[in-house]
């Protein structure tokens, strides 16, 4: 039984909000435990402290545990006093380590809501914007959309925390924003990014540079056709990239908005969907700082919902996310943190079996819950 678990390095500069004389119980042991039971199928506070005292005997192999193990309302406590986004940021310094041998890493940016944990948010609840490193299926950060705000405000801070260099930054429209593919830039990372009518100029210059290139039968541009078929749909795709035109001012027509930063090609993205009889064709336009191949930029637009069906998807139904009552938003986002990186650390496992069935795994085997702690290496 190992003696220390490297994530604790990794908090060793969270400022801990207690006052001395409350110091009951070590800032360390708190988290571990709550990880390890988050893991085990925990998903409240009060399962958490019934994990602790189940596994007391296995937990001091490596906590201290001076009082034992925490109740229910001190977890509470904690979690709500600790700051969202440095206990995220610790997280994702333990998570991002594991990331840069995998070349061009594609950083997929997207909110959720807990919609059982209401908040005067625009969503109406709790909204965590979170960072996900879609090939890797890691946890690289999120932050809270502030009281009164919305997910572009948050995005920002979100980005400051990541680094962008060597990754492919993909957003949902909402991040179509001057500022944002600005800020991408200047941290060395570059974007792919949908262009829909929140943004109606540059829409209209898009849609312009589209034009043009069909009038030339496609000229200089490159395309890469897929088909997919099962469970009752057919599916095809078609994807375009038109790449800056030469010998133009900036490179692009008379009339492209300025502001957007690095523009190296317009894609198109157009779908056709035959289910139960019934079509169904759309038509997408992104922007890129990326100069990519037409089938490249189909891999990365369809990488970016893995951060929906990777993690989102997984959130609710495994973890049941959705029906948490977590009140305090505090509380909340840092639960929140837990389980993303719970479901970074089950994903790294290449055993055969859904995240719920590794979970009860986890719950069933100590020394399973061990190895899955240490999956990505020596931690």
């Amino acid at each position: 039984m190992p003696q220390d678990l490297g994530i604790v390095r990794h908090f060793a500069h969270l400022t801990d909000p207690r006052v001395d004389r409350t110091k009951k119980h070590r800032l360390e042991d708190i988290l571990v435990i709550a990880l390890c039971a988050v893991l085990c199928g925990a998903d409240s506070f009060e399962e958490i402290q019934r994990f602790g005292k189940a596994k007391l005997d296995w937990l001091k192999g490596f906590l201290a545990l001076p009082h034992g193990i925490p109740s229910h309302d001190t977890f509470n406590r904690v979690f709500a006093a600790l700051d969202p986004d440095e206990f995220s940021a610790g997280f994702a310094s333990w998570t991002a380590q594991w990331c840069p041998d995998a070349g061009l890493r594609q950083v997929a940016i997207d909110g959720k809501a807990l919609r059982s944990a209401p908040a005067d948010t625009f969503s109406g609840c709790l909204h965590l914007v979170n960072a996900w490193a879609v090939e890797n299926h890691l946890f690289l950060g999120q932050v809270v959309v502030e009281e009164g705000s919305h997910e572009i405000a948050a995005m920002p801070a979100l980005l400051r925390v990541l680094d962008l260099k060597g990754a492919l930054v993909t957003i949902d429209a909402a991040g179509c924003q001057k500022a944002i593919v600005s800020q991408i830039r200047e941290q060395g990372g570059d974007y792919l990014i949908p262009v829909k009518g929140n943004q109606p100029s540059l829409q209209a210059a898009v849609q312009a540079v589209v034009g043009s290139a069909c009038e030339s039968e496609l000229q200089g541009c490159d395309t890469h056709e897929s088909r997919e078929q099962g469970h009752g749909r057919q599916e095809e795709r078609y994807v375009t990239v038109i790449p800056a035109p030469k010998g133009l001012p900036g490179g692009w027509p008379e009339g492209w908005p300025e502001g957007w930063e690095g523009v190296k090609s317009v894609v198109v993205v157009g779908r056709e969907r035959q289910l139960k009889g019934r079509n169904a064709s759309t038509t997408h336009y992104y922007i890129s700082s990326l100069d990519a191949t037409a089938k490249e930029m189909a891999g990365y637009v369809r990488g970016h919902w893995g951060v929906e069906n990777g993690l989102h998807w997984c959130l609710d139904v495994t973890f049941r996310e959705d029906a948490n009552r977590t009140k305090d938003a505090n509380a909340g986002a840092n639960l929140g943190a837990i389980r993303r990186v719970a479901t970074s650390l089950l994903k790294q496992d290449p055993g055969k079996g859904s995240i719920k069935s590794k979970r009860f795994q986890a719950a069933l085997d100590t020394n399973y819950l061990l190895r899955v702690l240490q999956g990505f290496a020596q931690i």
